[in-house]
């Protein structure tokens, strides 16, 4: 089933990463869904084949409602698409729903339009904004302090030359273009060896995400999904990199109880009845039928919780392990 769904056509340029082992984790599909990261709807469509009688169609980029007007009328009033983010999926769903999937990060479709300004690999304006408003990427590389760079790469990319690209920038800039960005980084590293990441990969993921706030977003995604979800309804995220797989993993834990008690040294804490049952003890990677029709899933993780009949509550930033720097600082 995975290899079937990951073949992308000319009118669906995104391939859904992890269709099938999601379909197969949260059978059998019914009643109303939230795709809150709609994208080139993949999943939507998938729920629909699957049997959802209703998906809502959530994404703060405009210009994915627009590549869906060839398809999306086929499914009539069962395919609802709102613009708006996820951190919002509850109040822009207005009624409580059966199932919520995410598929976080940029997809293949944004990294393929260099307009966007998201890829490394083509010429574009230094952009990177998920949605039409709020500050570029160039906005930020070229305003921010040297400190404030060098954090972003360090937590947001994890980029070991942090304090080194971040002093280059601030000499280099100002940045138009994303090339231009490129180069700086590139003479901050060594050339990288066969089969290593281009220099400018973590660079650029983590001005991504301080753009569009996605830590922030997730976070406050998770919690929209627990108030959104009926009892016995499915939590279903996928994830591409490590720093968004701990906080969706954290934030099951959390909100499962099955964190553990902690120290016994530490004062105690009161106890909250768990929001939700984990599906998924351990994230589901890719098969190799699906790595073979769809490189880019090499990374990609699922983990799926089921709703409880627990009041919704609020997922303790701490122990979700948002990284620094704070959330919403230039989003």
């Amino acid at each position: 089933m995975a290899a079937a769904a990951a073949r992308a056509t000319p009118t669906d340029p995104h391939i859904p990463v992890l269709l099938g082992p999601l379909l197969q984790a949260v059978a059998p599909v019914s009643g109303t869904w939230v795709d809150g990261t709609f994208g080139a709807g993949g999943y939507a469509r998938g729920l629909l084949a699957a049997g959802a009688g209703t998906v809502i169609g959530i994404d703060r980029d405009p210009t994915v409602f627009r590549m869906a007007r060839g398809w999306a009328a086929d499914y009539g009033d069962r395919l609802r698409l709102v613009e708006g983010t996820f951190s919002d999926l509850d109040t822009l769903a207005g009624e409580p729903v059966d199932g919520v999937v995410l598929d976080l990060g940029v997809s293949s479709m944004q990294l393929d339009q260099a307009e966007r300004g998201f890829s490394f690999q083509k010429d574009g304006p230094l952009d990177m904004r998920m949605s039409d408003s709020g500050p570029t990427a160039a906005d930020f590389v070229n305003t921010a302090s040297e400190a404030e760079i060098a954090d972003v790469l360090f937590h947001y990319g994890e980029e070991r030359a942090a304090r080194r690209i971040a002093r280059a920038i601030v000499a280099g800039r100002p940045f138009a273009r994303t090339l231009d960005l490129v180069q700086v980084i590139e003479r901050c590293l060594p050339r990288p060896k066969p089969g290593q990441s281009h220099p400018a990969t973590r660079s650029f993921q983590a001005i991504r995400i301080a753009v569009n706030d996605e830590f922030g977003q997730l976070a406050e995604g998770l919690e929209a999904a627990e108030r959104a979800l009926k009892p016995g309804g499915q939590l279903a995220v996928v994830t591409f990199h490590s720093l968004e797989d701990r906080i969706v993993k954290r934030f099951f834990q959390h909100r499962s109880g099955a964190e553990g008690q902690g120290s016994r040294y530490a004062p105690a804490r009161v106890q909250e009845a768990p929001a939700f049952t984990l599906k998924t003890r351990r994230a589901v990677g890719p098969d190799e039928a699906e790595l073979a029709a769809n490189p880019r899933a090499r990374s990609a993780k699922l983990r799926v919780g089921v709703r409880t009949d627990a009041p919704a509550g609020r997922a303790d930033r701490a122990a979700l392990g948002l990284p620094k720097p704070a959330l919403g600082g230039r989003s």
